[in-house]
């Protein structure tokens, strides 16, 4: 399982990549190993500010459907349009391709560093 060093978590299981105030977000290799095959991606939230902890969309896979948490407070800027025609893109690539959204960025709050990550999660 993959977790870079360069990547912020949450205990909801999405990362961050946070470049100057836009941060990147997508869900952990961990959460699409568990989710299964991923089969739709869904981001509600678009253009809206929202607290961390909010839902900002979900995510559906063949067992299951899964709120997606903002995992910091900022606008929803962006969604990944490449997910609508390729949602296994989250399962193939979910720390590059498959990320989620952007998110203009108003409050970083408590991330976890990827070792922090790891013994969250039991790896």
């Amino acid at each position: 399982m993959n977790f870079p060093e360069e990547l912020k978590y949450t205990k909801d299981h999405e990362w961050v990549r946070i470049e100057g105030d836009e941060a990147t977000v997508g869900i952990t290799d961990y959460a699409q190993s568990e989710l299964g095959e991923i089969v739709f991606v869904d981001v509600t939230a678009l253009d809206e500010e929202l607290e961390a902890e909010e839902v900002f969309g979900s995510i559906d896979a063949v067992k299951t459907t899964s709120d997606l948490m903002m995992p910091i407070s900022g606008e929803v800027v962006e969604a990944n349009e490449d997910l609508e025609e390729h949602p296994e893109l989250v399962n193939s690539d979910p720390y590059g391709k498959g990320w989620i959204a952007k998110v203009k960025v108003s409050n970083v709050g408590e991330l976890l560093s990827a070792a922090e990550y790891k013994a969250f999660i039991g790896k």
